[in-house]
Order: C-alpha cells, then structure tokens, then sequence
C-alpha cells in the first residue's frame, strides 16, 4: 500500500488485532459468573497507572462519575485518555492531575456553560499534554476497529481540514480508485467505563436512548467496568433482550450506584446538576479552588453514597428527578447571557 502522508499525533492504544485476540482468549471468559463488585474493588483491580483510559456516555449524559471520582479519590497517575467525547470528566481527571496525556476529539470546554479552567491551565503549563487529535467520527471508528478486529478503518472526512494533521492517521492511495483515502487506526482502551439503566449481575448492560459509540467502545476494551443505576435480575433483562447494548461477555466488573452519572444527567431517570457542575466551573479557575473542590467532593468522602448525602441528599435527588423544573427557564448565573 502506497502511503501518501502521515499525521503527526501519537499512536495511542493500538494493538496487532492478532495479538489482542490472543490477549483477549487468555484473559477473558464467557462464563456466566457473577462480576458484581463495589467501585473501589472494581478502580483496584482493573485501573492502574499508566492506563489508557476510555469513558462512555457523551459530554455530560450518563457518565460514569463515581469511577470517576473513586480514580481521583486512589490518585491514579499517568493516565492517557481517550477524549472522544469527554467534558466533566476529562475536566476533572486532568484537574485531578491523574491524566497527563489525552487524545482531543473535544475537550476543554463544558458545551453551553463555557471553557474548562482547570484542564485548559493544565495543558497550557505542560502538566497534561495533547499527544493526538481526532474527529469524534474519528474516534468512533478507531474502536470499531478494534471490536472488528482489524488495524484500520478507511476513511474520507478526515482529508477535508487540519485535524489530519495532529492526527495518528496515515493517507494512503486507494488500490481501485488510485484516489487518497484515510486510514484511521484501531484503537484497544486498557480499560473503558460506562454508566447504564440496569444490568444484571453477570455484566449484560442496558442503555435508554442514544447509544453514542459505546456499541463498538465496549468490545473493543481489553477490561469493562459497568456502574449502573440498579442491578436487576437476568429474566428482567430477556424480558427486552434489543435494549442491551454491552453483553456480559465483554464486562469484567458490575457496580451498582444509584445516581452514579451525578452531576451529568442520565437520560429519562434524573437531570444535570448545574449547581454542581457550576460551582466546580467557578472554583476551578485557581489551582486553590481546584485543590479545595477536590478536598470537599473527593477525598473527604469514601464513596458515591456519602457524597450524594453531601450535596443535599434525598431532597437533591428529588429535585433532579423532578421533569417539571426541566419547563422552567435556564435560572443558574452561569448560563445566562454575558
């Protein structure tokens, strides 16, 4: 195959598809056994230093947060993560100082509510460094490589702008066309998360709604941790067997956290915390302020439960539960017009 052209970014994650196969036989099983665990056991056993890291979800909708804080709270170091579609969690896990290298499809900003102090200081200074850039397309594609098993995805989006550039990706010449084409490589997480509805005990997880790229995310990772909202019992799961998007097969750990995307929203149960989230936008604007929100959110408490009682509790759940305040206008300082 001819190559035309190189990107500059840094090839993160990628495997001989044989090798990872090979890795895959050795390592996991389909044996229906129960993977149930807590999510300290589960950040123990399956995510350490030096990990490349995937979340599911998108931006701020159902994302796994306690694993999230529960990475801070062990002070996992050297972390690269895939930031495919990350917002409040690659904010706080750079903010955190437990990911130092990340590849950007987008980040460092918070959508609607403005850009991210503290991942963008940590950029700007040299402690996180942008190894890679890539369309979220882009991404999707790398894992749905790596759920096929094969080195690359062919493309053609990523010849129209710059992103090729700061990408991993190659150019080559198609064989029938002669024209360029982008060869987009594969990419195999050491560990992915996700945060679903329900799942049973054996890891067959069940999402709501958009599915975003955590299909072909979740068979592509060599480990899987699921949080869920609630366990349920396997029948409840055959009941609606088209709804389970990650099979057991791929899970490795099964947590279940109520309310365990808090302050991101989790579609058609409870809504997004902008209190949360914008005092964290606030404070986060010093290192100080940063320190201070890990402190308070983080470190001070041992889990997703204590933490929940923190910020309110049963009366904050409600309210988040509540659709009918999602019909009043947009309230919060932070999302109003400058």
């Amino acid at each position: 195959m001819e190559i035309l052209a190189q990107g500059k970014g840094e090839l993160i994650g990628w495997h001989d598809p044989d090798e990872n196969r090979r890795w895959v036989l050795e390592n996991k099983t389909r044996d229906l056994r129960d993977k149930r665990m807590s999510v300290p056991q589960a950040v123990r056993e399956y995510v350490h230093d030096g990990d490349y890291l995937a979340m599911g979800g998108f931006g701020h909708i159902r994302v796994a947060m306690a694993v999230v804080y529960e990475i801070i709270r062990q002070r996992r170091q050297h972390l690269v993560l895939a930031g495919k579609t990350a917002v409040h969690d690659a904010d706080l896990l750079i903010g955190s100082g437990c990911v130092d290298r990340i590849e950007v499809a987008y980040a460092f900003a918070q959508e609607l509510r403005g850009l991210s102090p503290a991942s963008r200081r940590a950029v700007e200074s040299g402690v996180c460094r942008v190894v890679g850039e890539i369309s979220n397309a882009g991404y999707q594609w790398r894992f749905l490589a790596g759920m096929l098993g094969v080195p690359f995805i062919p493309s053609r989006n990523m010849l129209g702008s710059d992103t090729f550039a700061y990408s991993a990706c190659k150019t080559a010449r198609d064989p029938w066309s002669g024209k360029p084409v982008c060869l987009i490589p594969a990419a195999y997480p050491d560990v992915a998360v996700f945060h679903v509805p329900r799942c049973d005990m054996y890891g067959n997880a069940q999402i709501d709604g958009i599915l975003i790229m955590d299909w072909e995310l979740a068979r592509a990772a060599r480990r899987v941790i699921v949080t869920t909202e609630e366990i349920v019992a396997h029948e409840v799961i055959q009941e609606r067997p088209w709804l389970t998007a990650i099979p057991f097969y791929v899970v490795d750990a099964v947590c279940e956290v109520p309310f365990g995307a808090h302050p991101t929203t989790m579609p058609y149960l409870y809504y997004f915390d902008e209190e949360i989230i914008g005092e964290w936008l606030d404070v986060s604007k010093t290192p100080e302020g940063t320190r201070d929100y890990f402190d308070e959110y983080v470190y001070n408490m041992p889990d997703q439960a204590a933490y929940l009682e923190h910020i309110g509790g049963a009366t904050k759940r409600a309210y988040l539960e509540d659709v009918e305040h999602l019909r009043q206008p947009l309230s919060a300082p932070w999302l109003q017009k400058k």
